[in-house]
């Protein structure tokens, strides 16, 4: 017998027609592919369903009740939907900018993308050898240890050369790393592209450069060798940490890869794809490509160069304003070849320093959200902006904050520029009157890795203006639309009412009076609800809100109210009395629970209009005045005034009725209630 986890996701149109799941206190919120085929009937006679709402575009609710979280856990712990995902993920929302992004060049998107996942995996071991030069960095700062020294072997000795290393091993042999992550990309033995590429850092191939034969030359741009092999010529470079090499060797391989699986018959394949794929390759790359990347990635360093030498200021604010549009779309990646070209080639870097305003215009950004989201208790914010914000801070990674929030929430985007645009000035003006800023490493722009740059001063001080500008920012307009904020603020306190009254349901408080004579505890008994205001008595399927004439949160009725006295319908305590005054929850001493609901959707107004008079947790007598109501204020602003009064428990009671329609006082009966 299928379970109610089974059933929900099989009348939703099975897994395949779930994108995400997420929840409140009460419903369960799918977001599908096609909610036009949904039966709202079928879903709702699901044992454990308590109604189905059907929502804009394909959205769709499905109503359980304080079991909502167990259900939750049930649905996405069934073996058929461990690919869908919980919310809007990372991966979605990038997926989503990409394909905002693509044009008819299918080519140029195959591209973009081909860079991204040739380095995309090794940013752990870059963030990772980032940190060890930041340590390096910052001991040189500190004057104990002279690690940009010349001769680091004499000044450093060996035990730091040592520590020297073990950040070099990641960039100087990250061409075999990246030609390994092409290969994959492009459905070849990623140990064959690899094989290829480590074929120039072999001590025979770097030996080559001392041969007898080899002509060696002092050119501008440092010494060139050339020898000779087998009567040809063929450039000699140092491959180190160069991308563009293994970007290109990757491309051409692909194309003698696929047409030598073509030739050979799958039996023999294994041995003599790769063979002749090396055969062929290391030779071409050797001769052709590794010249060329090496004068691409030089051409490129070097016309960049030329802008920042010759227009310092307006490279400085382009860089920061690029990233937060490329970084998104995966598009930075060839911005960070040029880094690695540059420090090969050069021996510095320039474009690290204004990319690193960037970076922290977005940390900022992410730091005011986590103080705007602490001030409005929006804990899911809050946890990811913590998450975000040491990522970034310590590690120098954005993604998480892009991903996380700001592409959530658009008005952050507009406030980062501005920091953006603020950090690329101040580096810009700064730099062209004193120095440029440079580094002759490839590092994360964290907190960590600001030694890393010289002068660092004048970076340190660029990254804080970038970030102290998006953050007062964020922090004075909110990230959050109007409508983002009534949003939550509609579903937080939805939720507080829920567990309000799941928490009152369980503990089930025996509230007493005690008698005047000998302070005996005496139970009031309940049999009937009263009109919580004046006005006209309406059935409850008549009211303007899918969920409460459902039914699903229990019998009731709702009236029009004629004036805007708000009164206790029952004896018992408030459990739920929330700022906006637009909702009561009370529990009585014989566990009947009753919520009064004034006017719908008024949680929007956020209590304009409504002077609560009582306190959550307060003991209040049948007719005592919950709250004034300023009903023409609901009504300017287009809501219906309509108040709603239910018997949250009304399944578990033994008798809830409500009482005809009629036009009644503040005071008369309306619900008729047996517990």
């Amino acid at each position: 017998m299928a379970t109610t986890a089974e059933e929900i996701v099989d009348k939703l149109g099975g897994p395949s027609n779930i994108m995400s799941l997420t929840h409140c206190a009460t419903r369960l919120r799918f977001e599908l592919h096609d909610a036009s085929n949904v039966d709202q009937a079928a879903v709702e006679s699901i044992k454990g369903v308590m109604g189905a709402v059907p929502q804009s575009g394909d959205r769709f609710q499905v109503v359980i009740g304080g079991a909502v979280q167990t259900t939750f856990n049930e649905i996405m712990n069934l073996p058929s939907m461990s690919g869908v995902g919980k919310g809007l993920t990372d991966a979605d929302v990038k997926a989503r900018e990409r394909a905002k992004a693509r044009g008819k060049s299918a080519w140029l998107d195959f591209f973009f993308e081909y860079l991204s996942d040739s380095f995309r995996p090794l940013l752990g071991v870059l963030l990772g050898s980032s940190l060890i030069i930041a340590i390096a960095a910052i001991l040189d700062a500190l004057h104990i240890v002279p690690f940009q020294g010349v001769d680091r072997m004499t000044a450093a000795g060996a035990t730091w050369v040592f520590w020297d290393s073990m950040w070099r091993s990641v960039l100087y042999f990250l061409p075999i790393m990246v030609a390994y992550n092409a290969s994959k990309k492009l459905n070849v033995d990623p140990w064959i592209g690899g094989s290829i590429m480590a074929a120039m850092f072999t001590p025979e191939f770097i030996s080559l450069s001392t041969a007898a034969d080899t002509v060696c030359t002092k050119t501008p741009l440092g010494t060139q060798c050339v020898a000779t092999i087998a009567g040809l010529p063929m450039q000699l470079n140092n491959y180190g940490g160069q991308v563009f090499v293994p970007l290109i060797m990757v491309a051409v391989l692909a194309l003698v890869y696929k047409l030598l699986k073509k030739i050979f018959p799958e039996n023999i394949q294994m041995v003599f794809v790769p063979f002749f794929s090396m055969l062929i390759m290391i030779p071409v790359t050797a001769f052709l490509i590794g010249p060329l990347g090496i004068w691409i990635g030089s051409g490129l360093g070097y016309g960049l160069a030329w802008l920042n030498n010759t227009v310092p200021l307006l490279f400085a604010v382009l860089i920061p304003m690029l990233y937060p549009f490329l970084v998104p779309l995966g598009l930075h990646w060839p911005l960070n070849a040029l880094m690695l070209a540059n420090i090969s080639t050069l021996g510095y870097d320039f474009i690290q320093g204004p990319m690193g305003t960037w970076n922290f215009a977005c940390f900022g950004a992410t730091a005011g959200v986590l103080v705007v989201a602490t001030r409005a208790r929006h804990d899911e914010v809050r946890q990811t902006a913590i998450g975000a914000l040491a990522a970034g801070l310590l590690g120098g990674i954005s993604e998480p904050s892009l991903y996380g929030i700001h592409l959530r929430y658009k008005r952050i985007y507009p406030r980062m520029l501005i920091g953006c645009a603020t950090g690329g000035l101040t580096i810009g003006i700064l730099g062209w009157i004193f120095s440029p800023v440079k580094t002759g490493a490839f590092a994360f722009t964290s907190l960590l890795t600001i030694p890393v740059f010289n002068p660092i001063w004048i970076y340190a001080i660029s990254i804080a203006a970038a970030f102290a500008v998006s953050m007062i920012l964020v922090i004075a307009s909110d990230y959050r639309t109007p409508e983002q904020k009534a949003e939550f603020e509609a579903e937080r306190e939805q939720a507080a009412a829920d567990l309000a009254m799941e928490k009152a349901r369980k503990a089930a408080p025996a509230a007493v009076a005690a008698s005047a004579g000998g302070g005996v505890a005496t139970l009031v008994k309940t049999d009937v609800v009263i009109a919580p205001v004046a006005g006209k008595v309406v059935p409850l399927a008549e009211v303007n809100d899918k969920v409460f004439a459902s039914k699903v949160l229990g019998d009731g009725v709702g009236i029009i109210p004629s004036d805007g006295h708000i009164v206790a319908p029952v004896a018992g305590v408030l459990v739920t009395v929330p700022d906006s005054g637009h909702a009561f929850g009370l529990k009585t001493d014989d566990g009947v629970e009753v919520l009064v609901h004034v006017g719908i959707d008024t949680v929007q107004l956020e209590g304009k209009g409504f002077t609560v008079e009582c306190r959550k947790d307060e003991r209040v007598e049948a007719g005592d005045l919950l709250a004034k109501v300023d009903l023409d204020v609901i009504k300017a602003a287009g809501y219906d005034t309509t108040t709603i009064v239910v018997v949250i428990n009304t399944l578990a009671l033994k008798a809830v009725t409500p009482r005809p329609p009629s036009v009644v006082a503040s005071g008369d009966p309306v619900i008729d209630v047996t517990p």
